[in-house]
């Protein structure tokens, strides 16, 4: 499954979902805040913008927004809602893709770091956002901790989500660090529709030591954008790396 496969133009088309699970306000609107004041009146570039979920409202808040994308469908969608002035695109890779800088803030949100396969991609996507920062500026990752211990011995799939007309289940590969979400959603009709997305999970630990590969250290890490407290129960984390004054 390659990512230009994965996110193709029935799933932009199906990507957006307003007022409810990652677009919900209680959702997006912590993400926007804390991304707003990171910028710190900065230039801002989004790895991976897609359909502009985070970058458009951003813009909105006056963050000069640039995005990369490998997905030519999500940009067309982006593009429903914001033009190529308002958020500009490069299309590429965001490990390798180059966009015209610098900036005060690079940002990578919703486990998207994981859709590089590669330990070496991912830490490629570190350096990457080092050479588009300026000196001490900052590159934010929304990443999920792995579910591992929900893994009983001999077993390979965890649900992560199971509401009326959808079911998400995870099947780890714990030898090379990979999983595939599994998406079944179902029609009122009976019918079960299946997507699947491959990614390779990371502890914190190691998106730690890649960052320091890049020279960034680690300024802050919490649960949420909120700034809930990061313990060792919780699922996901915000981590806010530091690029040194002398890159």
């Amino acid at each position: 499954m390659r990512q230009e496969e994965i996110w193709d133009a029935e799933t932009a088309r199906s990507y957006d979902t307003p007022g409810t699970g990652m677009f919900a306000p209680e959702v997006l609107t912590p993400a926007v805040d804390r991304l707003a004041e990171l910028a710190g009146g900065g230039r801002a570039l989004e790895f991976a913008v897609g359909t502009g979920r985070v970058a458009v409202p951003l813009a909105r808040r006056g963050v000069p927004v640039t995005g990369i994308e490998l997905s030519q469908p999500m940009i067309d969608q982006l593009r429903t809602k914001a033009d190529e002035t308002t958020v500009p695109v490069v299309v590429g890779d965001m490990a390798t893709a180059s966009a015209p800088g610098p900036y005060q803030l690079v940002y990578l949100v919703f486990n998207t770091i994981s859709n590089l396969l590669t330990q070496a991609e991912q830490v490629a996507c570190f350096r990457n956002a080092a050479r588009h920062l300026t000196p001490g500026g900052r590159f934010v990752i929304e990443l999920g901790v792995p579910e591992l211990r929900q893994l009983p011995p001999g077993q390979q799939a965890v649900v992560f989500e199971s509401t009326p007309g959808y079911l998400g289940v995870d099947t780890y590969d714990p030898l090379n660090q990979h999983l595939i979400s599994h998406h079944f959603r179902y029609t009122e009709d009976g019918q079960a529709h299946l997507s699947r997305s491959p990614h390779r999970y990371i502890w914190p630990a190691e998106l730690d030591l890649m960052a320091q590969l890049a020279d960034f250290t680690l300024e802050s890490r919490h649960a949420d954008w909120s700034g809930t407290e990061f313990t060792a129960e919780s699922g996901s984390h915000v981590s806010v790396y530091r690029l040194g004054q002398d890159a």
